[in-house]
């Protein structure tokens, strides 16, 4: 979709950085100062990151042989994350996460934002980036830009002293709890993450999809950056690390918000990533942080929906347990994405997908794969087994949304006795999908 006339879309230079904060405190309202902002590290890319220009007049100018001199402002931003190794069933492969996407409040329902998911697409497919990923600050804008939701999270709050089952191991490993330092902690923070994402469970070969990492400089520094104006009366942040032997085999960040009541000290435990490499590290880490003096509940911040601590809890009603959408997915390039990953079940498929925003996609495709082993999609003029849009196979290309849950929701049909039952089967995978951060 082209921009309405007065428009231009560029890539955004850093020169013009506090512009871009400035409509990003516009698009996400912040009790933070602009100011502030402007003082703080970027996560951005900036060669990935563009911008969407206005020009008006300018009512301050002196006119020049009768012409109004104009201004340029900035109405629009929207940038991506080079997701080089993002986790699919059974592979890595570069996936652009789509991000701070805004349009200024002033310049809305103009089909800015089309414009820009378009040229987002072409970004992409220039970069052979198959699939694009995103955390939706709304749900119902994406999905008529073809994103499905991939994935879901667990959010709990759970009881200081909650009861867990016992794991063998837990009690020899140790605990040291720290003061988050970037300098002392941040390559065991990135090693252990990637490692806790390429094998989630004791099962070889069976990774966590959607667990992408942080994989530019940027990234690293803003997500162990402490600043004070985000802490909203939190402590700094502290980090609990287990270890075996001297070896770190899980980390855990927090911080800690104590209130007084009546009855005493009611202190909230927040938490980023609770990663364990191991079912005793797991033990460990969660022992440690479900018993610090003056609180008395803890909130991990998002976990996946089969995170060990759903199955340690003698008590998981008392959790209260929530599930939240995650990352939403958007395939791009229809063979090349589902030949990337891998399927649990042989399968010899014909999928006819509707794409209307990107007609390279449109049509019959024939997915064929052997169980945990290599697959091939082909264009076909063959009858289709089953027809979705690439929406729905969106929502099913990370394993945790059924197909079949879809069609009992009316949103795939079956042509093909048995097809469903199969494609449902093969697009599963036994780990659920998520990411461990907003990006």
């Amino acid at each position: 979709m082209a921009l309405p006339d007065g428009y231009t879309q560029i890539q955004l230079p850093e020169s013009r950085r506090d512009e871009l904060i400035e409509l990003d405190h516009w698009t996400f309202p912040s009790p933070v100062d602009p100011a502030e902002s402007k003082k703080l590290p970027l996560p951005l890319t900036w060669e990935r990151t563009r911008g969407v220009i206005v020009e008006t007049p300018d009512p301050d100018a002196v006119p020049i042989d009768g012409a109004v001199p104009v201004r340029q402002s900035l109405a629009a931003i929207h940038s991506s994350y080079p997701f080089s190794r993002f986790p699919v069933p059974g592979a890595e492969i570069p996936v652009a996460g789509l991000t701070w996407v805004g349009v200024h409040p002033q310049h809305r329902r103009r089909g800015i934002l089309s414009a820009m998911i378009d040229q987002h697409f072409a970004d992409c497919v220039e970069r052979g980036e198959t699939v694009s990923a995103l955390f939706a600050a709304e749900a119902a804008i994406y999905g008529r830009f073809g994103y499905g939701l991939a994935a879901q999270d667990l959010r709990l709050t759970v009881p200081r002293g909650a009861t867990l089952r016992p794991v063998a191991g837990s009690e020899d490993l140790t605990v040291r709890i720290e003061t988050l330092d970037p300098a002392v902690h941040g390559e065991l923070v990135s090693d252990l993450h990637a490692r806790a994402g390429r094998q989630p469970t004791p099962a070889s070969g069976i990774n966590r999809p959607g667990w992408a990492t942080r994989e530019t400089d940027e990234l690293k520094t803003v997500h162990l950056d402490d600043p004070a104006a985000f802490r909203n009366g939190r402590e700094p942040r502290r980090i609990v690390v287990v270890e075996s032997d001297g070896e770190p085999r899980g980390y855990t960040t927090f911080r800690r918000k104590v209130d007084w009541g009546h009855t005493g000290p009611r202190g909230t435990v927040s938490t980023g990533e609770v990663v364990g490499l191991d079912p005793a590290a797991t033990h460990r880490l969660w022992s440690t942080i479900l018993d610090l003096d003056l609180t008395h509940e803890i909130e991990p911040f998002m976990i996946p929906l089969d995170d060990p601590i759903a199955s340690l809890l003698v008590d998981p009603r008392a959790a209260a347990p929530k599930i939240a959408d995650n990352v939403w997915v958007r395939i791009v390039d229809v063979p090349g994405a589902l030949a990337a990953r891998t399927y649990t079940t042989d399968l010899d498929l014909v999928l006819h997908v509707a794409d209307p925003r990107l007609p390279t996609n449109e049509g019959a495709w024939r997915l064929t794969a052997t169980a945990f082993g290599p697959a091939t999609v082909v264009r076909t003029d063959d009858a289709p087994d089953l027809s979705l849009s690439v929406t729905e196979l969106g929502a099913a290309y990370l394993g945790g949304t059924s197909l079949a849950a879809l069609a009992s929701a009316g949103r795939v049909e079956e042509h093909t006795d048995g097809s469903l039952l199969r494609a449902a089967s093969g697009f599963g995978w036994p780990v659920a999908p998520v990411c461990s951060w907003v990006f």
